[in-house]
């Protein structure tokens, strides 16, 4: 019974298939052939009382492909296109636009000028060997401004500033933004600046300052960042303060015995 359904089964199937192609076969004429197509026979041979021995059916098919020799040919024109279109992308790249390899700007001398001028210093110079800059002490003070900071100075004093950029150690810099000057014998005070007064000083070090420590938390969520910062900065030495009448300093009377007495110890003996 089983070998009687499946014979069955298969005489319906080839009995649908035949009429099928009875009604593909004139549509397949008139379809194009195209060259190097495979010829797949079908071969179908069922031997049975009711069905007809090898009937042998030929048909042809057709292989669509995604991309034939004249998408190719567009591909490889649009990839030179791309090509050329980046040569030209350098080349402008390098004729127009600037070099920044070093991630530093290059500044013009105006324009240091001008940022100098804004922080509050000029630069005159580097110091020679014939320079004799350093002088005594005298009994005159200035507040100066650098950057957002404000000083108190007097001749031979250091200061720690912010980092100024455009002057290398052993550099004359002039500071001046001058808010106030003061002496034993009176005082200028600015509105806000002392239009002729000038402090003069020497570069001597770029350093870097002690590490702070910076730690964030949040706590309950598992969050701690722990970062390092050192200020880079600038030391400079004032060596002298213009724009106030200087007084003369007095010689102690200590001295002028002394000096007495050593020039009588040396005429004696002569």
């Amino acid at each position: 019974m089983a070998h009687r359904r499946v014979f069955q089964t298969l005489t319906r199937q080839y009995s649908s298939y035949s009429s099928s192609l009875k009604t593909l076969n004139p549509l397949l004429q008139f379809l194009p052939r195209i060259s190097q197509t495979p010829h797949f026979p079908l071969n179908f041979n069922l031997t049975s009382s009711n069905s007809t021995p090898n009937i042998h059916t030929h048909f042809t098919i057709t292989r669509h492909f995604a991309s034939n020799r004249s998408d190719d040919s567009e591909d490889s024109e649009d990839y030179d296109d791309d090509e050329d279109e980046d040569e030209m992308g350098e080349s402008l790249d390098e004729d127009d636009v600037v070099s920044v390899s070093s991630g530093k700007r290059e500044y013009t001398a105006e324009e240091k000028e001008s940022e100098a001028a804004a922080i509050g210093y000029k630069v005159v110079g580097p110091l020679e060997r014939s320079d004799r800059v350093f002088k005594d002490y005298e009994p005159v003070f200035a507040v100066i401004q650098i950057g957002s900071h404000q000083f108190k100075v007097s001749n031979g004093d250091c200061v720690y500033t912010e980092k100024l950029k455009f002057c290398e150690v052993h550099d004359k810099i002039i500071l001046n933004k001058v808010l106030m000057l003061g002496s034993p014998s009176q005082t200028l005070i600015g509105r806000p600046m002392l239009p002729d007064a000038t402090v003069h000083a020497v570069v001597e070090e770029h350093a870097l300052d002690a590490k702070v420590i910076i730690f964030k938390k949040k706590r309950r969520k598992n969050y701690r960042r722990t970062k390092g910062h050192r200020q880079e900065l600038t030391k400079i030495r004032i060596t002298d303060i213009q724009g106030i009448e200087k007084p003369v300093m007095p010689v102690p009377e200590k001295t002028k015995k002394a000096v007495k007495e050593t020039i009588e110890k040396v005429a004696v003996p002569a």
